[in-house]
């Protein structure tokens, strides 16, 4: 355990410095949960967050500091960027901050730079495991030899850093499945949508703004619109439930590069005025209001690790209907304070069947899932600094085994000039 008297650094307020590629205007979990991060720390210590550099990016209205760097774009839609994480620009004001610990939240490019820092200026790196690294990297790399490498990279590239952390059970298991063979801590997000519902004069108008008659049940998704989130299970789900003729919508709320695909079979089915699509909400309030109008939360994703999303529904005694044995399904129980089912459009169906006229087992359950599956974002952080002040002290006490550089310094210095150029260049295009 640490102890503050035998360090005077821990007496002080924590500051400390965030990492991750994906950050607003970007909308996702994972940014999300940075955001958070650095608006509770920065209450009762100090936090800057470092982030890739995005077109029109405004990073006013943030209570903390965010230091962009260089980025490119790697995807049809333009939301999705790249860091590079080699920017003498950005090392020279990263090396007067004086952090306590460096927090990345993505084991590719942000823990690259996570460990350049740490050469700079000699303290622990963590990593938080947020996603499945390995479908993303199966997605983007298409020969099994070639994907194998990626992975080992990635699995060298976490096993280099100080602690390492997992949002979820599910989530270790996944990082464990790949190679890593280190140690790590369960560290679960938290939610910074307050519990209970937005006021029914909000959710009324937001039914008439989109046109949804006040008793007709809304089924919802929030997320990135792509195809291995399980929105075939939703779709090929609501396709059977309108031609077994029930009455319902599904609302979905998000973006990604699969969207416009996404919408074009929606487009096939003859349940599609029924299907609603929005384009991603950043206003925490609005999507608030998008949770309270719905009935039930759709989320038969296989993919994630721990269902941010599913803890904001929750926060909206809004329950949801996850795939069982799922990541997602971490801490939910059918019937109690969710609904599991197999991962197909059947079971979706059958699920949705049973729950259309039951608002009795809707209200219950929905508000089982308030008390169970919702933390705020207070109690995470606050967690988190005690975890903090415990690396601190055991870097300090050098219990970390010594972890090499990514490069040789430098190597770094002459890529970030080479980085900060091409930008700069770029730029001027």
């Amino acid at each position: 355990m640490y102890n503050e008297a035998a360090n005077p650094r821990l007496s002080d307020r924590l500051n400390v410095c965030l990492i991750n590629d994906s950050f607003p205007p970007q909308i996702d979990g994972v940014a999300n949960a940075v955001v958070n991060y650095a608006t509770v720390l920065s209450r009762f210590g100090k936090a800057t967050v470092l982030a890739p550099s995005y077109p029109g990016a405004d990073d006013s209205s943030f209570p903390f500091e965010v230091l962009r760097y260089p980025s490119v774009a790697l995807t049809k839609t333009p939301d999705y960027r790249m860091g590079l994480p080699f920017s003498g620009d950005l090392m020279e004001k990263i090396v007067q901050k004086d952090f306590d610990v460096i927090h990345s939240h993505c084991p590719m490019a942000s823990t690259l730079l996570a460990r350049a820092v740490r050469t700079k200026i000699d303290r622990p790196v963590i990593l938080t495991y947020h996603t499945k690294f390995d479908i993303e990297i199966g997605r983007a790399i298409s020969g099994p030899l070639l994907r194998s490498e990626a992975v080992k990279a990635m699995i060298a590239n976490i096993s280099a850093c100080d602690e390492v952390w997992c949002v979820s059970d599910g989530a270790a298991k996944n990082l464990k499945s790949m190679g890593y063979k280190g140690a790590y801590r369960v560290m679960p997000n938290g939610v910074d949508l307050p519990r209970g519902k937005s006021p029914k004069k909000k959710t009324d108008a937001l039914r008439a703004r989109l046109g949804i008659p006040k008793e007709t049940p809304v089924f919802l998704y929030v997320g990135r619109m792509m195809w291995y989130k399980g929105l075939r299970i939703i779709l090929d789900g609501a396709e059977m439930l309108f031609k077994a003729s029930r009455d319902f919508f599904v609302v979905f709320v998000g973006g990604g590069e699969e969207k416009e695909e996404i919408a074009d079979y929606a487009h096939t089915l003859s349940c599609t005025e029924r299907l609603l699509f929005i384009d991603p909400i950043s206003d925490r309030e609005k999507l608030r209001a998008f949770y309270s109008m719905a009935n039930v939360f759709l989320f038969p994703s296989e993919f994630d690790t721990n269902g941010l999303v599913v803890r904001e529904a929750a926060a909206c005694a809004l329950p949801s209907v996850l795939i069982k044995g799922s990541c997602a399904a971490d801490g939910v129980y059918d019937g109690k304070n969710g609904f599991l089912i197999e991962a197909d459009a059947s079971s979706m169906c059958r699920c949705l069947t049973r729950l259309c006229g039951d608002q009795a087992v809707l209200k219950s359950v929905g508000e089982e899932a308030s008390k169970t599956l919702c933390r705020s974002w207070e109690d995470a952080v606050k967690d988190a600094c005690t975890a903090y002040k415990e690396v601190v002290s055991n870097y300090d006490r050098g219990l970390y085994p010594h972890k090499k550089p990514f490069l040789p310094e430098a190597v770094y210095d002459l890529l970030s000039k080479i980085s900060d150029g091409d930008v700069r260049f770029l730029l001027k295009r």
